[in-house]
């Protein structure tokens, strides 16, 4: 009897963080309610705003630092 009754304290607690990470929501409601939230996006300013951003002048390169300089390949 007391083994179940550990066995069933170890099953609850394992529960109970479960439960915490669902964040407490009952899932399976209505959809529609979620989207009613979110804004609205006006394709025509989101266009607008993609024209503002500048050209960079140099290409980007991430594995620059990774990478021995220019020079040092050049003397080898």
């Amino acid at each position: 009897m007391k083994t179940l009754m550990m066995a069933a304290v170890v099953l609850a607690l394992i529960a109970v963080p479960a439960h915490a990470q669902m964040g407490g929501k009952r899932h399976g409601g209505d959809a529609s309610k979620s989207e009613d939230k979110t804004p609205k996006i006006d394709e025509k300013a989101y266009k607008e705003a993609l024209k503002r951003i500048p050209e960079p002048k140099e290409k980007y390169d991430p594995w620059s630092v990774a990478r021995p300089a220019e020079s040092d390949k050049k003397s080898k």
